[in-house]
């Protein structure tokens, strides 16, 4: 009898583990299907906003797209054109539906979008789950998913920011899926960025209901702000994963607010995140210096690593911060960042970045667009000027 009975519990342990798998099996796979299989890595493109606000209209668009692909930006990635707020009327028509501002897109946001598509790029626009945007200057989506939803894929909409202001009062918990839900049901992938500001750790509950969700207010174009919207993002970094990404906000590289210096800390800290990539300065004007950081290679190929695994910071002494994140190829991306007003020299550990202090490694810096010469044990130092930073990649060689 004690054989027997110590068999079936044996059995019935086998059987609830096959059980558990299968349940998990069934989980994964449905979790799988609710998915749009976009964003397996970080968006790249334009925004309006940042640059514009609401003084937006058709011709600039088109030769926003006519700029992304003139300057070479398109082939680096940078594929979305994303009109934000104020594209529309104040008012729905008889129908219901959503329009077009008469004034400014005359011809319609399908007669964009097929544009924009000719170029081989992708066309992204901008709703609200409340009753009006935040501009009060169109409706929001509140009430009307379904619909606006249909609007958007017969369009040839590719992406979607969801703001969330003038709503119901209502958790984002519950009004973010139902615009989650309408997508799905009207057939056309799309990617869709949850605009919540990290009211309620969108980073926690976003996975299922969108691609990237805003952990931050919105940035502005000086030091302060973008280094506390990288500090408020970086909390989160354990939730980054293909086709769902932490968003700090939209990039200011270019706006004139902030020094060389701190522009490439900017894109830096953005790509090594794994920070949607989205421009916001005025691409049909930009500076050589502009040009040249939003369009560093080896940066970009750091955000858009398969593996897709954020930053974090691994050491913070004062004004010295080190973050780090695994690459592909058994690589290793880098931050030696000097917050502060002076010049500093900053160190990397290899305990704290997740080497054996025995490992020899080869250290590519990815600003100077040079493989250093000295092979590096345990450490890594380099002296930083004020509001600076240094990106490597490190790559074990022994």
């Amino acid at each position: 009898m004690g054989k027997r009975r110590c068999a079936a519990l044996a059995l019935a342990t086998i059987m609830a583990v096959v059980m558990e798998l299968v349940s998990h099996t069934v989980a994964t796979s449905r979790r799988i299907m609710l998915t749009n299989g976009l964003g397996m890595t970080p968006p790249m493109g334009w925004n309006s906003w940042n640059h514009f606000g609401c003084n937006i209209d058709e011709k600039m668009i088109r030769e926003t797209a006519d700029a992304l692909v003139s300057t070479g930006l398109s082939k680096l990635g940078y594929e979305y054109v994303n009109i934000d707020d104020c594209w529309a009327e104040i008012s729905r028509d008889d129908k219901g539906n959503l329009v077009p501002n008469k004034s400014t897109f005359p011809s319609g946001i399908k007669a964009v979008a097929d544009y924009v598509h000719r170029k081989g790029l992708k066309l992204g626009i901008y709703s609200d789950a409340g009753y009006f945007t935040c501009s009060k200057k169109m409706p929001g989506s509140l009430g009307h998913e379904e619909q606006d939803a249909k609007a958007f894929a017969s369009w040839g909409i590719d992406y979607l920011k969801y703001d969330n202001c003038n709503n119901d009062g209502s958790k984002p918990t519950v009004r973010y899926p139902v615009m989650t839900r309408a997508l799905m049901k009207a057939g056309r992938p799309v990617f869709f960025s949850l605009c919540e500001w990290g009211d309620m750790h969108p980073a926690e509950w976003g996975a299922p209901v969108g691609n990237s969700w805003r952990t931050t207010n919105d940035i502005a174009d000086n030091w302060e702000s973008m280094i506390s919207r990288a500090d408020q993002n970086e909390v989160y970094a354990e939730y980054a994963r293909p086709g769902g990404w932490n968003d700090p906000d939209m990039l200011e590289v270019g706006n004139g607010g902030m020094t060389k210096d701190e522009y490439i800390v900017h894109f830096s800290l953005w790509a090594i995140s794994k920070a949607p990539l989205l421009l916001g300065c005025d691409i049909r004007n930009m500076t050589k210096e502009t040009l040249d950081i939003i369009t560093n290679k080896e940066v970009i190929a750091v955000n858009q690593d398969p593996y897709g695994f954020q930053a974090k910071k691994v050491r913070m002494e004062g004004d010295q911060e080190i973050w780090a994140a695994s690459l592909s190829g058994y690589r290793l991306a880098v931050v030696l960042l000097n917050r502060g007003p002076v010049r500093y020299s900053a160190t990397a550990l290899w305990d704290d970045i997740g080497l054996d202090p025995k490992t020899v490694v080869e250290a590519r810096d990815l600003w100077e667009h040079k493989t250093l010469r000295t092979q590096f044990v345990g450490n890594l130092t380099a002296t930083l000027s004020p509001h600076s930073c240094k990106l490597y990649v490190l790559k074990p060689i022994g």
